[in-house]
């Protein structure tokens, strides 16, 4: 960086500005889930640490509107934290997990290393030093950037074959998400004689609770988005984080477990505003369950916290003081499934975009999805400007992001913060030792 950001801790007065001001915005009525972040100072036994990728205020505030009430978090808000990396005002998601995972900023595209090579102790490696078990969970792959930074060690994301066997050897209790192409059989057969149960549909995972370690892998890549996994026999988000939630509690010494919501991110890379909501929906019920968890334990911690925002997405936009979320609600697949539907001329765009979405396109619509390089582009174009969600980039943007907080410790994330605070008052709230190296 060119310049050090000093951490200027905000009053609660000015968080609760935040909350009124940035994230509530309209009369909403209250989420089921209330979870206001009362004033705990005891130990925490367990961390659920969940993390929607790529997501920032606008989302939130969308997301509101596309609900059409507060979402769980919204009542867990506590403050914001900043997410530049060590080489760039923007953060890429390896960078950004790094710093939220061993509380120290490195390059872009480095997955807990320092910019020097170093390895860096991880939080989910801290808590196992004391006896707890451990997890990691997400819809992209097991081995993508955001869970990869919690127990492994490589210089480049890209090196996901590389990846996969350090979670093992990390010793990482449950392990759910897509990438089995990452896990060689002979991987797989070495991990079964550790005592792993290797699961691969849905169907297993209702079965796999009474496992005491378990290896889910439901996708050869990542998992379908949420709009599109009906197709498919894969598990949801909340779903993988009841069995998480179920197999770690055995663990009388508790548990860290770190959930993503990995396709907020590509949404937002998409630009579609439907992939978005509907994955934040998905995301929103592992919220759910994760707090109704707590609620019953009262010895977890959870914490949420997206890594970076992506796309820029607006609140409104195209010169009009307006949103019209609701369209969104309508969508039933994603833009690339939809464009995957088109035939060969593209002559059926109207009724593809009307079974998918409820739309009747206009003559400029349909002619700008038929001419588009990529029609998939063009359609989440149209969809995003029928609901008035702007777009700012393609890539992530380096505002501030939301923090939310509920359970024994949670006090503790209130005000401004940088992004490396989040594991150091983490590791505070569990009493744990947390050091730079590993």
């Amino acid at each position: 960086m060119k310049f050090l950001l000093k951490k200027k801790v905000i009053s609660i007065v000015a968080v609760s500005t935040l909350i009124i001001g940035i994230l509530l915005g309209a009369d909403f009525q209250p989420s089921s889930v209330d979870a206001h972040p009362a004033i705990n100072s005891g130990k925490a036994k367990n961390v659920i640490f969940l993390i929607p990728d790529g997501f920032s205020a606008s989302y939130a505030t969308n997301y509101r509107w596309y609900k059409g009430e507060e979402s769980a978090m919204d009542s867990m808000l506590v403050g914001m934290h900043r997410t530049y990396s060590a080489n760039s005002e923007v953060t890429d998601s390896a960078a950004a997990g790094t710093a939220m995972a061993t509380g120290e900023k490195t390059n872009n595209g480095m997955i807990s290393t320092s910019p020097e090579g170093e390895k860096l102790q991880t939080i989910l490696e801290a808590a196992e030093k004391t006896g707890k078990s451990s997890g990691l969970v997400a819809t992209s792959t097991i081995t993508h950037a955001t869970p990869a930074v919690f127990a492994s060690h490589v210089a480049s994301r890209a090196d996901e074959a590389d990846i996969a066997p350090q979670l093992l050897e990390n010793d990482v209790d449950v392990i759910l998400g897509g990438g089995k192409k990452y896990f060689p059989d002979s991987l797989l057969n070495e991990a079964k004689k550790s005592g792993y149960n290797i699961i691969s549909d849905k169907n297993d995972l209702q079965k796999a609770k009474k496992s005491k370690k378990l290896i889910g892998l439901f996708a050869e890549d990542a998992l379908a988005p949420e709009l599109d996994r009906d197709k498919t026999d894969q598990p949801s988000l909340a779903e993988m984080t009841d069995t998480a939630l179920n197999i770690l509690n055995k663990d009388k010494d508790g548990f860290f477990l770190m959930i993503e919501g990995s396709q907020i991110d590509w949404a937002g890379h998409a630009h579609d505003a439907a992939w978005a909501m509907k994955d934040t929906e998905a995301f929103e019920e592992a919220v759910e369950r994760a707090v109704d968890f707590a609620k019953k334990d009262k010895k977890t911690l959870v914490v949420i916290a997206g890594d970076h925002d992506t796309g820029g997405m607006s609140v409104g936009g195209y010169g009009e003081y307006a949103a019209n979320l609701e369209i969104l609600r309508n969508v039933t697949a994603t833009g690339d499934y939809m464009a995957s539907q088109l035939n060969d001329n593209r002559s059926n765009v109207k009724e593809i975009v009307k079974k998918f979405t409820d739309l009747d396109l206009s003559a400029e619509e349909v002619e700008k999805i038929k001419t588009a390089t990529n029609p998939n582009g063009a359609i989440n174009d149209v969809v995003s400007e029928r609901a008035l969600v702007g777009w700012t980039s393609s890539a992530h943007t380096g505002v501030d992001i939301p923090l939310y907080a509920y359970g024994p410790g949670s006090e503790l994330f209130s005000g401004l913060h940088e992004n490396t605070d989040i594991p150091k008052l983490i590791a505070k709230a569990m009493k744990i030792q947390f050091n730079k190296t590993k």
